[in-house]
């Protein structure tokens, strides 16, 4: 017997049948290439983390180039002596604390019998010290994020920035080398106390040669991007203030 094409339920049955089929084709191809796909957020969190260490590919002054994927995660070993998960007072040594999924633990934080896991992740450069730590905010648009490096005394030696969706040429300029450069030698501690760093307008100091001020030049046109990320910094940097009291 002839399927009558015309029926809405032939339509209705026939929409049901290809959800069903270009579904399972989907779960397929994602479980096939979920490997991969993992490897390769591994190796940008470890390029991002590198980059903010000074470990990069760089050669002229507005590069901003990463260490190859091919060679990320030797580099990674080289430079990173010890991954902890700070969560509360308990400080434990995790090696793959670059995993956590910073936002997931914000979200679990709303919960006050919750003690949220912080990464941090410890190296040396140069024969200093560093110690990285991720941040993640909120942009004009969407999500901003990065990693910042300090010394124990909480001077940045380096940062890297992204984002999702700022505007180009305005709030996306927060991964741009000149103004992440800014952020090198500013400090998070006034007199041993915590003092949030400040993405500002107009404070008399474009080439950031005031490292005691609390503040970096603001982006032109960028505004609501800056203040996302001055607080950015200052929600998550405080949050390892007291794992860096103890180092000093």
């Amino acid at each position: 017997m002839a399927i009558n094409t015309e029926k809405n339920s032939y339509t209705v049955i026939f929409a049901i049948v290809m959800v069903v089929i270009v579904g399972s084709i989907l779960a397929g191809l994602f479980m096939l290439f979920r490997p991969q796909i993992e490897a390769n957020e591994r190796f940008e969190k470890q390029q991002n983390i590198l980059y903010a260490m000074g470990i990069n590919n760089n050669q002229g002054a507005n590069d901003v180039v990463f260490i190859p994927t091919t060679e990320v995660e030797n580099e990674f070993k080289k430079y990173i002596t010890r991954q902890v998960v700070i969560q509360g007072d308990e400080v434990k040594v995790d090696n793959e604390a670059f995993l956590i999924d910073i936002k997931k633990e914000a979200t679990k934080a709303a919960d006050p019998d919750y003690k949220r896991r912080l990464p941090l992740f410890e190296g040396q450069v140069a024969g200093k010290e560093v110690y990285v730590v991720p941040v993640r905010g909120k942009g004009l648009w969407d999500a901003i994020w990065g990693f910042v490096a300090m010394e124990k005394d909480m001077v940045i030696q380096g940062v890297y920035f992204d984002h999702k969706g700022e505007t180009p040429g305005l709030g996306a300029e927060i991964k741009q080398r000149y103004f992440m450069d800014d952020f090198q030698g500013e400090g998070f501690l006034v007199d041993g106390q915590f003092a949030p760093i400040t993405v500002a307008k107009g404070n008399n100091d474009p080439k950031n040669s005031n490292k005691n001020d609390q503040e970096v030049d603001a982006l032109a046109g960028a505004t609501i991007t800056g203040d996302g990320l001055s607080a950015m910094l200052k929600k998550d940097i405080r949050l390892y203030v007291p794992y860096f009291k103890t180092l000093n």
